[in-house]
């Protein structure tokens, strides 16, 4: 993630301190999906909102964000044994 918006979610993150719970992006599966696939379309990229799922863990991984946060805020699995083995180790 871009330093900027890395900066903006880390700052929105400790003023709302969200629960494991919450949604992030109150979006729903099927808005994310359309979302995604009118962006993809634009682009002339095939990509699914499940790739962002996949893609996203991985990047933050490379960054400052700690893995409790890539598995309870961003993957929302239950342990962190799930994302360990998601992120391939």
């Amino acid at each position: 993630m871009p330093k900027t918006p890395l900066a903006r979610l880390k700052g929105h993150l400790e003023a709302h301190n969200p629960r494991p719970y919450q949604r992030f992006f109150p979006v729903c599966y099927s808005t994310a999906r359309s979302l995604v696939k009118r962006l993809a379309d634009k682009m002339d990229v095939k990509i699914r909102p499940h790739d962002l799922r996949r893609h996203s863990p991985t990047y933050a991984s490379r960054t400052e964000i700690s893995l409790e946060v890539i598995s309870k805020i961003i993957l929302r699995h239950q342990g962190l044994e799930t994302t360990q083995i998601y992120l391939g180790g």
